[in-house]
């Protein structure tokens, strides 16, 4: 569904309002033609707002990174940070100009919704500092280093326009819906519904429309741009086999394929965001089909060649035997008319190449020498024979080989497509910025990603009864275990101990046998002693510390519902079994990061398919630990 230049000049106001003191804080690139915009506000909630060649709107989804984007880079240097000034429409034409200031900086982010679209960074000068695609026709030229050029506009401005205007674009014998759509730049599903309500015959020639009809079509036209510009809508959206779309009016014709939506925005939302997945989906699915296709050729065809070379072997072996047997009946030369008889009844024959004897058995050839007794020339046939069978072992690992990757691929392709999903912006925990989990007593265990949250935790989130956990080891989190009294819970003590050696740098170098401490509050000074420095994220502890040997490595990722959210966490497997609705037991080892956040998304999205809407890949890899990982159990939760 292309966006109307009526529907952006409405949200463009809408989103200008909406916008106001923000500035951006992420930008993220979810395909080659679409960015996600996180907008904060230092006193509302944040934002993400979509920037699409196909629509622009405020998303409630987070959508995954399905192909690169080359403008991301480029934008991240130049627009992090930056405060959106404005965001305007020049006329109805369907080009977005968001105006973005940082310091002494200005840029403007152009988007142009027709065609097969375009992006482009301009300077405030509109001098083109990057863009989605280039152009050089001969009427505009796009493309770095040029000032931005607009294509010329045709039509009238529906926005201003009067009667007089709308009578000058019917003077030809163009059919009157033809004219509307050309004349005022309004796509179909508009000019269908003024039409309807005008009861005026479609095919009807615009110089032959009446002076009532005129007036009835200017008035039907006003109301209708009236009441998307301004935003008296009553959206809906419709449903078609071939298409959807999202209506900002209510239309005369809605029938049962109509789904009311809160707002127009919304059903972009709905539309546009389900159009990018569904594209992804489908990029991921056709790449993945043609790789496996061009395996399963492969195997076929070293399956044929195994069958091949059996069948040479044997026909070879053949031979060999004949001879022998040709010699025991008192033959003594291959070339006696005998034997040479016996070897076409076994499709072969003497013949000679470049002067050198050739025994041609089926599509074998091999050289021999005819004065050779025939146990010597059979004998030079079986070490052929062996040869070929030798090859079959061969060809025999190739398959292996063939048939593993393409497990793999298939496996890959299963995941990659489990992959391609968002998940709904909500409000987050302030634990959820760090690793955290419940332990098996139910009490809140939390710890730090880096040096800046470690030291983020012990600052601000200590209080006087947590206790307060590290391992022996660089490279260690520290881990808060937020008990509200004195008294001392064995089992807890103990998972918090393992997560804090699991979340160190043991699970990425496998080291096994690490030792971790806890200590009250008190015993954690913040500031280092007079004359001494301390790093960033590091702290003295001072006092006895209390022990606990970690012989193991084993986490649990896991879907957590609670307080009617649903949370993703990773902690020791106990808790994380005992209380998830599906979970994932990892060891240090396997596959990177990145390709286990995939493989665990999609075994969830198996269990249920509801799951694929709650998190991202991203959101998978962020709670694991650094470093490669495999999975030795999975299950659900019990009953």
């Amino acid at each position: 569904m292309p966006l109307a230049g009526i529907e952006l000049a409405y949200l463009v106001k809408e989103l200008q309002a909406e916008t106001e003191g923000y500035y951006v804080s992420n930008i993220w690139g979810i395909n080659r033609n679409s960015l996600l915009f996180k907008l904060h506000h230092p006193k509302k909630p944040d934002i993400m707002l979509m920037a699409s060649s196909t629509g622009m709107w405020i998303t409630s989804k987070k959508i995954d990174s399905i192909e690169p984007n080359k403008l991301l880079r480029r934008l991240r240097s130049d627009l992090l940070r930056s405060k959106i000034e404005k965001i305007e429409q020049i006329g109805t034409e369907r080009i977005a100009y968001l105006t973005f200031s940082n310091f002494d900086n200005r840029f403007v982010l152009i988007i142009e919704f027709f065609g097969d679209g375009n992006i482009l960074l301009c300077n405030y000068n509109k001098k083109i500092l990057a863009l989605l695609h280039s152009i050089d026709v001969k009427h505009r030229q796009l493309r770095v280093g040029v000032e931005y050029n607009p294509p010329p506009t045709d039509g009238i401005d529906v926005i201003n326009f009067k009667k007089d205007d709308f009578k000058k674009i019917l003077t030809s014998s163009t059919t009157i819906g033809k004219t509307i759509g050309r004349g005022l730049g309004l796509p179909k599903k508009y000019v269908e519904e003024i039409i309807r309500l005008s009861s005026i015959e479609r095919e009807k020639p615009s110089n032959q429309i009446s002076d009532e009809e005129i007036e009835s079509l200017y008035d039907i036209i006003n109301t209708t741009i009236t009441n998307v510009i301004q935003g008296n809508h009553d959206p809906t959206i419709i449903n078609d086999e071939d298409a959807s779309d999202v209506f900002p009016i209510r239309f005369s014709d809605d029938n049962s394929r109509a789904k009311k939506v809160q707002s127009f925005n919304d059903g972009l939302d709905i539309i546009f965001s389900e159009q990018i997945l569904e594209k992804g989906k489908s990029l991921y699915s056709d790449t993945a089909e043609k790789k496996i296709k061009e395996l399963e050729n492969t195997l076929e065809e070293q399956k044929k060649a195994i069958s091949t070379v059996e069948e040479k072997s044997k026909k070879i072996s053949d031979v060999a035997n004949l001879l022998f047997t040709m010699q025991s009946e008192g033959k003594s030369n291959i070339t006696d008319s005998d034997i040479t008889q016996a070897l076409q009844n076994k499709d072969s024959q003497i013949i000679k190449e470049k002067g050198v004897s050739i025994l041609k058995i089926t599509d074998s050839k091999i050289k021999i020498d005819v004065n050779l007794p025939l146990p010597s020339i059979a004998s030079k046939l079986f070490d052929e024979s062996k040869k070929q069978k030798a090859a079959i072992k061969s060809i025999e690992k190739l398959i292996k080989k063939t048939e593993n990757k393409l497990e793999k691929t298939i496996e890959k392709g299963e995941i990659a497509r489990g992959s391609i999903g968002f998940s709904e912006v909500r409000k987050k925990s302030w634990f959820e910025r760090y690793r955290w989990f419940y332990t098996s007593d139910g009490i809140l265990a939390v710890g730090g990603r880096d040096s800046s949250s470690n030291s983020a935790i012990i600052r601000k989130y200590v209080e006087k009864d947590d206790k307060v956990f590290h391992a022996e080891i660089n490279g260690s989190p520290f881990f808060i275990l937020k008990d509200r009294n004195d008294k001392i819970m064995p089992l807890s003590i103990s998972e918090t101990s393992h997560a804090t050696v699991c979340f160190s740098r043991a699970w990425k170098e496998g080291m096994y046998g690490v030792n971790c401490y806890w200590v009250t509050p008190e015993q954690v000074k913040k500031a280092a002693p007079s004359g001494q420095t301390m790093g960033k994220g590091s702290f003295i502890i001072e006092g006895s510390r209390n022990y606990n040997k970690i012989s193991t490595l084993k986490l649990a990722v896991g879907i957590l519902h609670k307080d009617e959210n649903y949370l993703l966490v990773c902690g020791p497997p106990e808790p994380i079994k005992k209380t998830c609705l599906c979970y994932a037991v990892i060891e240090p080892g396997g596959i990177e990061i990145a390709d286990m956040g995939k493989k665990i998304r999609a075994n969830f999205v198996g269990v249920d398919e509801k799951f694929a809407k709650l998190f991202l890949v991203d959101d998978y890899v962020r709670v694991l630990p650094t470093g490669g990982s495999k999975i030795t159990e999975t299950g659900v939760l019990e009953n």
